[in-house]
């Protein structure tokens, strides 16, 4: 019976937004059903997670059919993490929106709008198959494109469009990618692709034609070097709450595609395909954080550190050693859970002063000791400083880019994250310390810290029982650098 609620992750966001939608001008209703569907999620996904962990991979074959021909929803440790970090960040940011968001958004749909985003996140974490794939990341585009642009001024909408712009061809090159697959390989099912891609000749190049164009669609979507052009500007504007859902869930979902496609699939000559995950990896470190450097906007330089993080994560992929690949998925929960409570102390921030340029701000500890302190929590995290959770996670991962012989690359990430506390405390020094400059208004800070309370506190407990989660991230590391369980799991054991 428990198999079956997994199919609520998909189910359960579109219903609620049907619901909701038929209350358009119901803002207090919508609130409360809102709460309640994504508190009830993310317990479920809690529950998901340990039964994955304690009992093994969960399959879910649409109509009984099954794979590779019918539609599959697999649940292991790894796309459970995600579903689990996802409805994290969606209650963090249901609970700010609530306190935060204006009457005309939520009239236009915000919520349903939100629910749909919710699907499609989810959809893509558990799908089995590439073309599903495809459609969840069609949903949430479309879901995203028309949160980013509700209630946009003009400079949003420019922003925007370069995101849909980038998206649209991502969208083509993945019917590209699938149409070359298919018609060569005849499936699109990934696991059965990993046993038939397995079995092509040594020298046959299809596997590395399909990496490379499958690396330039999720690298599109997860903003990596030299595909991030299009993020800081439309991450800037939104309001807090879809900044921080965007900033700390949508591109990882181009990262959690990497990590299922070059784990399952294509590891076939690491020699190439992973080597360049490790170029772009560093490339992406660097000149992320040196661009956040260079910014003088609180969200600007959190936009920019979206790139750089996200070099940590491909950095523990493309190193492809078990080690490696747990430390990449312990350092996606605690980076995301610091990058989302960032982006909302930011929207804080601006609730009180109207802006978030550094020069106009200045001594807002004295007026918010414990936003100062939550700020400081999950900044010094995500800059990796003991003992907080990052630290952890940050040292795993650069820890096996070392034993692995890649000093260069661990070189790299160790000033990398040398530079991040830089611009974190540059953040601290303009928003925080010193003379208070401008006006203050008078916004009760109160309704918008429980949201940011939940993401610091997650942030603090990885810090103090990291064992916990690195045996989640153990194991789905082993489930997908020996794939043979996952295979087995979904077509069958004789396969």
């Amino acid at each position: 019976m428990l198999h079956e609620l997994f199919i609520l992750f998909v189910i359960g966001p579109v219903v609620a937004a049907a619901v909701l939608a038929a209350f358009p001008r119901r803002a207090a209703l919508q609130r409360l059903l809102s709460i309640i569907t994504i508190g009830g999620l993310w317990l479920l996904s809690l529950l998901g997670l340990f039964y994955v962990w304690s009992s093994g991979i969960v399959v879910l074959r649409m109509g009984n059919w099954p794979a590779p021909f019918g539609i599959v929803l697999v649940a292991d440790a790894l796309s459970m993490t995600m579903v689990g970090l996802n409805m994290t960040i969606a209650l963090a940011v249901g609970l700010f929106s609530l306190a935060s968001i204006d009457p005309d958004r939520q009239e236009h749909f915000y919520f349903p709008l939100f629910f749909i985003l919710l699907m499609g996140v989810n959809g893509a974490f558990l799908t089995g198959d590439l073309f599903n794939l495809f459609v969840f990341f069609e949903i949430l585009l479309i879901a995203s494109f028309a949160l980013l642009v509700l209630g946009s001024e003009p400079g949003q909408l420019r922003e925007t469009l370069k995101y849909l712009v980038i998206n649209l061809i991502a969208s083509t090159f993945f019917l590209l990618a699938l149409a070359v697959t298919y018609r060569s390989l005849g499936t699109l099912n990934m696991a059965d692709l990993a046993l038939k891609i397995q079995a092509l000749p040594a020298d046959s190049p299809l596997p590395t034609v399909l990496a490379l164009l499958f690396l330039f669609v999720f690298g599109s979507k997860a903003a990596i070097f030299p595909l991030y052009f299009w993020l800081p500007g439309p991450y800037f504007q939104p309001p807090a709450g879809m900044s921080a859902f965007f900033g700390g869930m949508l591109t990882k979902v181009g990262v959690y595609a990497i990590f299922r496609t070059f784990s399952l699939m294509f590891r076939h000559d690491p020699g190439v395909t992973h080597e360049l995950l490790l170029v772009l990896a560093a490339l992406s470190m660097l000149l992320g954080v040196f661009g956040a450097l260079s910014q003088v906007d609180m969200k600007r330089i959190l936009s920019y550190h979206i790139i750089s993080q996200i070099g940590y994560l491909l950095l523990g992929i493309g190193l492809l050693s078990r080690q490696a690949l747990a430390g990449s998925l312990f350092f996606m929960v605690p980076y995301v859970l610091s990058k989302s409570a960032l982006f909302l102390i930011a929207g804080a921030v601006h609730s009180v002063t109207g802006t978030t340029q550094l020069k106009t701000i200045g001594g807002l500890q004295s007026h918010s000791w414990l936003l100062s302190g939550l700020f400081l929590i999950a900044a010094l995290s995500l800059a990796g400083i003991p003992p907080l959770a990052g630290f952890f996670s940050k040292f795993i991962v650069l820890q096996a880019g070392v034993e692995a012989g890649r000093y260069g690359y661990a070189g790299i990430g160790l000033v990398g994250g040398l530079l991040t506390l830089a611009s974190m405390l540059k953040i601290w020094n303009g928003v925080f310390w010193g003379a208070e400059q401008g006006e203050r208004r008078a916004v009760a800070l109160n309704p918008l810290l429980p949201g940011i309370l939940l993401l610091v506190a997650g942030i603090v407990w990885i810090g103090l029982f990291p064992g916990v989660l690195y045996s989640v991230a153990e194991l789905a590391a082993q489930q997908a650098y020996e794939p043979r369980a996952y295979i087995e799991a979904v077509l069958g054991p004789d396969r």
